[in-house]
């Protein structure tokens, strides 16, 4: 099967059948943070199964997944590991851009698992609302996703950190897991998407507490080893 075909079936398959998970949503969230996040585990666990089966998209993890709670900083390159992250690490609360949670329905699904929505303009009442809630997550005994840079970007390309990461880091005092991930060569923003395996390298923790300088220069440098 030609990588065109592979991502129609993918397409046909993982959103037709998303629309059950998102239908459900309302009934799920009756019974509780507990049961969304099980849904939602769910539902990306599905997306992990079309990926690999359809597409030939499977992930590799290397290094060492945080055992306990951590402010995961993570390279950005394609839709994959919005998923993919979630399911590796077990259900986090993950930073998304405000403009997901106006999706009918989806977006009040998001908003039910923990999703944090930030507006990517980066005001200052928006930066507030973010750490708010992700205290909340860092309360309710769950890690945060961040993808630090902003914003995806093409494999090669590794703009500056934005300032809400430093802000999280700050008022989290969680160390900070970088994960470095190379879906863009496979996973590309339009087009055929092509088999092979989405490394997912989880870097050195790096403790709370330091400079905004020092811990903004190690999470981009470790974020981006995979483009060295």
């Amino acid at each position: 099967m030609t990588a065109r075909l592979r991502t129609i079936a993918f397409v046909v398959a993982f959103y037709g059948g998303s629309v059950f998970y998102v239908l459900a949503t309302p009934t799920v969230a009756l019974f509780g943070e507990a049961a969304m996040r099980y849904w939602v585990l769910a539902w990306v666990r599905f997306h992990a199964g079309c990926a690999k089966y359809l597409l030939g998209v499977a992930s590799s993890v290397t290094g060492a997944p945080p055992a306990g709670q951590a402010l995961i900083a993570a390279k950005h390159q394609s839709f994959f590991e919005t998923f993919e992250l979630i399911r590796i690490l077990g259900g986090p609360a993950v930073v998304m851009r405000r403009e997901f949670g106006r999706i009918p329905l989806w977006g009040w699904a998001a908003r039910r698992y923990g999703v944090i929505m930030i507006d990517r303009a980066g005001s200052a009442a928006a930066l507030r609302g973010m750490m708010r809630a992700a205290a909340a997550a860092k309360a309710q005994g769950r890690s945060v996703v961040i993808f630090p840079e902003g914003t995806r970007v093409k494999p090669g390309e590794a703009p500056p950190l934005r300032p809400g990461f430093a802000g999280l880091y700050r008022a989290l005092a969680l160390q900070v897991v970088p994960v470095a991930i190379d879906s863009g060569r496979l996973w590309p923003k339009s087009g055929a998407k092509r088999a092979g395996i989405v490394t997912f390298a989880f870097g050195d923790p790096i403790p709370p507490g330091l400079p905004r300088a020092e811990v903004e220069a190690r999470a981009h440098e470790a974020i981006n080893a995979l483009e060295r």
